[in-house]
């Protein structure tokens, strides 16, 4: 029920447990509630290293599977049904931290059965992605608007082709940073990556795309890479603070990667949150964590320890 691109997770993780002197069990999830419970039962493991992102190809049931462990009183990693199930929701997570006064785009959300016919007082351009989906899905060069009637054009599309709410905020021109959070009550946040558009022309709006992060023929064509964040502008407001003051405002535990834009004037601007984000080796979380100084196994045990913090 997982992405191709994610298949690497789950060998990477098995590994280093493996290597780590770890005795485990694997639990293949997919559509049978009967059989996660009977495997607990019959293993009652000490902890469950949660990979899972759906069941039955539903990702919305992500959160399901954590509250499950809850009900049965299993330690597991990662975040909890209610991160799970707020950041799912970005137009939600977005209104708890516009609440709490942490700067981002302005945005709207046009409701599958309510779809908007105007966007009143909105500055273009415009961002518009599924309000519910993750990796990317449903993120292509169209979904940039540089007006109204292209921005609700791009909302009708996600209304019919994912059966989701749109959400269409402000494009913030800038670069795009990824934080990397480790923790429980006590946060280490690792040094940020950064997106690179290397060979797409100054004039063309930069963001990560479905194909952006996945497609590595796409990628190589157009020079796009994650690697170390470039030196910020001292004047730039302290990234660490603000990772971690997200991730607390969102319930997020265990590990968790906050996404950022910032702009030419040093503006910072939090685009979403992200609980149990990818653990592939090659991945952003391990890779900012390795600029750290943390190795992958160290990272994965530090990883399994917050389950029992």
């Amino acid at each position: 029920s997982r992405k191709q691109e994610d298949k690497p997770t789950e060998a990477d993780v098995l590994g280093c447990l493996n290597r780590l002197g770890h005795e485990v069990e694997t639990l293949a999830v997919f559509d049978n509630v009967t059989s996660i419970v009977e495997k607990l039962k019959a293993c009652t493991p000490d902890v469950v290293f949660n990979l899972t992102e759906s069941f039955y190809h539903d990702r919305s049931h992500e959160p399901n599977i954590p509250a499950l462990l809850e009900l049965m009183k299993v330690r597991y990693t990662g975040s909890g049904p209610d991160a799970l199930l707020l950041c799912k929701d970005k137009a939600l997570a977005k209104k708890v931290l516009t609440y709490h006064r942490v700067r981002q785009p302005h945005f709207l959300v046009s409701h599958r059965e309510r779809p908007l016919r105007r966007l009143k007082r909105f500055t273009f351009p415009a961002f518009v992605k599924p309000v519910s989906e993750e990796s990317s899905d449903g993120i292509s060069k169209a979904s940039f608007a540089r007006a109204e009637a292209e921005a609700l054009e791009r909302a009708r599309f996600v209304h019919q082709k994912f059966n989701s709410d749109a959400l269409i905020e402000e494009y913030i021109e800038g670069r795009e940073l990824y934080l990397s959070v480790l923790g429980n009550s006590r946060l280490t946040v690792f040094p940020p990556r950064e997106i690179f558009f290397e060979q797409v022309p100054d004039d063309v709006p930069k963001f990560a795309t479905f194909h952006a992060k996945w497609n590595d023929a796409y990628r190589k064509k157009w020079g796009i890479k994650n690697a170390a964040a470039k030196p910020l502008p001292e004047d730039v407001q302290s990234l660490p603070k603000l990772a971690r003051r997200v991730y607390r405002l969102l319930k997020i535990r265990g590990f968790g990667r906050i996404d950022v834009r910032i702009t030419p004037a040093g503006e910072v601007f939090v685009i979403e949150a992200n609980p149990n984000p990818s653990l592939a080796q090659e991945d952003d979380f391990a890779q900012a964590a390795a600029e750290a100084g943390v190795g992958y196994d160290s990272l994965i045990q530090q990883i399994l320890d917050t389950a029992f913090t």
